[in-house]
């Protein structure tokens, strides 16, 4: 149906993504050649490369790319880099073999020091045996650019530690590696991200995916009842500091692990894309979240998104916007109950 809608279609390359989708050299060549305004990258294939939105904005004139700039998905993108940012944003993370790096992230080029991210790594099987035994069984060996169920062991004896760290970077070539706490019985939950280009950042509301096979998710629920409502306000809060401590724009989703026994969180990731289970997001906020990425990238505010305003219980369209009247405090306004 959408291909009918278009009106001019280009037939790409088959074969993997690497020659089609996720080629970003592709992809702004056929941008530049028909003299697009915008690139909407969606998910998967080129939606997490930062060198898209980066070659795009190079272009004469520059093409707008429909989600974050290069540097916050660069910086966040990485799973070592975001968990370094979250927890000198103050978001709670669980333990792991960087607990102890303290960083300041640099806002204008998107960069963490090199020397605190070389800290937060885990360069060989040896390291990885040491820092196992001062986080404490049982652990998670993970490759910061693995995902899918790729690149990921969870050892509870130090008799598996270093073959289990080989087996990860066999799996994810040249990734770097880092090794958290395992967190038992505990539930996956996810925070829906939206920021606009004038720092104005909220949540809506969010996903349970707890239910998983080989670390891919089966079930996605909304709005998620695993988290106290104290709990989950603190999740929200947080994966809205952290977009603002980045300066983040367009949509993006902080997931974190919760201990109901506990009744405690810990930053797990933050994808700095669209997510394909984004339609419960929509079905529980009546926000259509691609419409609302194309509206961010094109200079509106959060405030005059109507399906936002809906949202915090104002009206669609205003018919005087002088002297701030139809800016939303949304520190302060409450959002409406999910559907």
């Amino acid at each position: 149906e959408y291909i009918r809608m278009g009106d001019i279609i280009v037939d790409v390359p088959g074969g993997s993504n690497n020659h089609n989708y996720a080629n970003v050299t592709l992809i702004v060549e056929l941008a530049r050649l028909h003299g697009v305004q915008a690139v909407w990258a969606g998910w998967g294939h080129a939606s997490e490369k930062p060198a898209l939105p980066n070659t795009l904005a190079k272009s004469d004139p520059p093409i707008k790319f429909i989600g974050p700039a290069g540097p916050p998905m660069y910086a966040l993108g990485d799973k070592i880099g975001s968990t370094i940012i979250a927890q000198n944003a103050g978001v709670p993370c669980i333990a792991w073999n960087g607990s102890d790096v303290v960083a300041t992230y640099d806002i204008e080029t998107g960069t963490l020091p090199e020397e605190a991210f070389d800290k937060a790594c885990v360069t060989s099987a040896l390291e990885a045996s040491e820092a196992a035994s001062k986080i404490g069984f049982p652990i998670m060996i993970k490759a910061s650019e693995g995902g899918g169920g790729k690149g990921i062991r969870m050892v509870d004896s130090p008799d598996h530690v270093q073959n289990a760290y080989r087996q990860v970077c066999g799996e994810v070539p040249g990734s770097p590696i880092f090794i958290m706490k395992l967190s038992s019985n505990s539930r996956h939950l996810e925070v829906q991200l939206l920021a606009d280009e004038y720092g104005n950042a909220i949540a809506l509301n969010g996903r349970d995916c707890s239910v998983q096979r080989r670390h891919q998710k089966i079930i996605e629920e909304g709005p998620p009842v695993a988290a106290t409502p104290d709990a989950w306000k603190q999740m929200e809060k947080a994966a809205v500091a952290l977009a603002k401590a980045v300066g983040y724009t367009n949509a993006g989703t902080v997931e974190y692990l919760y201990s109901e026994a506990e009744e405690k969180f810990y930053f797990l990731e933050l994808n700095p894309r669209l997510q394909v289970e984004h339609p419960v997001t929509e079905m529980i906020t009546r926000v259509n979240l691609p419409a609302a990425q194309l509206q961010v990238a094109m200079g509106i505010p959060l405030y005059h998104i109507p399906e936002i305003r809906e949202l915090y219980g104002k009206n669609r369209f205003e018919d005087d916007v002088s002297n701030g009247k139809s800016v939303i405090d949304f520190d302060v306004t409450e959002r409406g109950a999910p559907y």
